[in-house]
């Protein structure tokens, strides 16, 4: 199924320093962009004639498999102890048709669900594609979710097919089977044999070896269901939003522009595939572009990232704060052992990065990082710190082109008003019509159409812009501290603590108080060698009120141990806030566990 270890190179690339940015001219390409151009621009090399043109897979593998790049690398899997897998483009579009024909030879009808439970090997990468090139809608899982979080996602999303390990599958789903009515086939994608006399169970390595590797894919339209990924609220149950073939539009011009990705760069993408991340710019983006992805099977271990970085010599990387800010925690003598100068931008995502850590990028791998902000919902990046600009630490940067930005205010009769004026602080609106926006929540009209108000999608966070037209993250609505009449927004108050040596991770909430409304309340989680003691409380707290002003600082610090955050790196304030009022938690399915998952890498 897979060549020998090391058998192809990986391509040469140009230095960070070669070539000036994809997009060299923001404010010029910003007005005059169209996303009728993007579209022309990544259909060259299709065949536009044949009906299935727009499908993602077509687009992102088949269309380089049949040109210039066939024999480049398009996936190079880091196993456990050493072992490498290896696969060209050609290599991709023939193991995805497999799995097309393997769903087919299935029976399984028209447009089959398709869910993966197995963390990051090889095998998701191959049925993604093969669902799409199906007509089928792919759907990623946490390998960590327990049964129940797993038997929500799948019933809500009736789920045809579970793609998983045979480990994972007695863990997790022989509990749970009986309750999943729409599930037809379990493909295992380690199972010697079909383990189990229930024969809805497959070997995955012999169909792949059965099926035929021509696959004709069914025509496809740019509305078609291709994605679904669920995010959790607040309340409630996990959110199923929908998103269509169009959306690799907008995967692929973010690509080029944000991660300024193109032919050849070696790229790295951390995020877990059960994370909207880990698909969107994990497998789509990147393979759109024509670029070599590395994925590690193994979990965050400081060395081992710098090592990856290294001999893989890592063009272009994209992770998430809480990962950076582990690497900080581990000291400039560990980064100093290793040479990043192949690494040409890096960049994150998951929640907004303080302004240190930025920083902190331009001084260990010679680049910034550059901040980026979406959601599972708008299905692609939308702002950004761009190659091209400049970057201002701790902001969230400017839109890109074909998305019109807007700050709002929420009105009772359900309109908005839309604040223009300098220095605006609002909530963060998109102007509907980019090609990645969600189509839908699954089974839940009424909840998607709250999202919208006259032609915006309200997106729950709020930001303020400054005079550049540079957005800054203020907080989700629901964070937002009200104290004695001030508006104080959790992000700025976290980076002013965390701009101290001491701290290693902080989370603001508000505490409800009898004259101010809330009182500015923060838990902090301390670097190693420090000790919890009222002397640094004290000391913590003139540091942040001397920044911030006793207006906005913190009255109170409380020393935690790790913060509770989702397995993507958010820190879940809500979570803080509910456990020091006594409130109800609410849906906790993606929070991070402090055990490992042993079961994620094949046996």
């Amino acid at each position: 199924m897979s060549p020998a270890p090391h058998e192809r190179p990986l391509p040469a690339c140009a230095s960070r320093w070669d070539n000036a940015p994809n997009l060299s001219d923001y404010t010029t390409t910003y007005v005059q962009f169209k996303w009728s151009q993007a579209q022309q621009m990544l259909l060259q090399g299709a065949d536009t004639e044949a009906p299935y043109h727009l499908n993602i897979a077509h687009l992102i593998v088949d269309r380089h498999a049949a040109g210039p790049l066939r024999e480049q690398l398009a996936l190079r899997w880091l196993g456990p102890d050493g072992q490498t897998r290896d696969y060209s483009y050609a290599q991709l579009s023939a193991l995805s048709n497999r799995f097309a024909n393997v769903l087919q030879d299935l029976d399984l009808g028209p447009n089959p669900t398709v869910f993966s439970l197995t963390g990051r090997v090889p095998e998701l990468y191959i049925a993604a594609l093969g669902t799409l090139k199906a007509g089928g809608v792919f759907c990623p899982l946490y390998a960590a979710f327990g049964p129940e979080p797993i038997r929500t996602r799948m019933v809500a999303g009736k789920a045809t097919v579970l793609l998983t390990t045979t480990a994972l599958y007695r863990k997790k789903i022989a509990p749970i089977r009986a309750s999943l009515p729409t599930l037809k086939a379990v493909l295992l994608v380690d199972a010697p044999d079909s383990p189990n006399a229930d024969d809805t169970n497959y070997n995955l390595q012999h169909l792949l070896t059965a099926a035929a590797e021509h696959f004709v894919i069914p025509p496809t339209t740019t509305e078609q269901p291709a994605l679904l990924h669920f995010t959790s609220g607040t309340t409630g149950q996990p959110k199923g939003a929908v998103h269509v073939h169009e959306a690799v539009v907008a995967h692929y011009m973010s690509a080029r522009w944000v991660l300024d990705l193109r032919p050849g760069d070696v790229y790295w993408c951390t995020a877990d595939p059960g994370w909207v991340t880990g698909t969107s710019y994990g497998i789509i983006a990147p393979l759109a572009v024509g670029a070599t992805l590395i994925c590690d099977a193994q979990e965050f271990h400081p060395e081992r990232w710098y090592r990856i970085l290294q001999e893989q010599r890592v063009t272009v990387w994209y992770t998430a704060p809480t990962a950076i800010r582990m690497l900080m925690s581990h000291g400039a003598q560990t980064a100093a052992q290793f040479d990043f100068s192949q690494l040409r931008l890096t960049a994150s995502v998951g929640e907004p990065l303080n302004p240190d850590a930025v920083n902190w990028g331009r001084t260990t791998f010679g680049t910034p990082f550059h901040d980026t902000w979406w959601q599972t919902e708008t299905g692609s990046i939308m702002i950004a710190n761009f190659p091209a600009l400049a970057i201002k630490p701790g902001a969230m940067g400017k839109p890109l082109p074909g998305i019109e930005v807007a700050l709002v205010q929420r009105q009772e009769d359900g309109s908005v008003d839309i604040l223009d004026t300098t220095e605006a602080q609002g909530e963060l609106a998109l102007r509907t019509g980019w090609p990645s926006m969600f189509r839908a929540y699954l089974n839940e009209p009424a909840r998607y159409q709250q999202c919208f108000a006259h032609g915006w999608y309200l997106s729950g966070d709020l930001a303020r812009r400054d005079a550049d037209g540079y957005y800054w993250f203020v907080g989700r609505a629901d964070d937002v501290i009200k104290s004695a009449g001030h508006l104080i927004g959790p992000f700025e108050v976290e980076s002013t603590l965390l701009a101290h040596p001491a701290v290693a991770e902080a989370a603001v909430i508000g505490k409800p108080d009898a004259v101010a409304g809330e009182l500015v309340l923060a838990f902090v989680t301390l670097k190693a060698g420090y000790a919890a003691t009222d002397s640094l409380r004290r000391e913590l707290l003139g540091f942040a009120r001397k920044r911030l002003g006793p207006a906005v600082a913190p009255r109170s610090i409380e020393f935690s141990g790790p913060l509770p955050k989702t397995r993507s790196g958010k820190i879940l304030r809500r979570l803080l806030k509910a456990r020091e009022l006594g409130l109800p938690e609410g849906d906790l399915s993606t929070l991070e566990t402090s055990e490992p998952d042993s079961d994620n890498a094949p046996k």
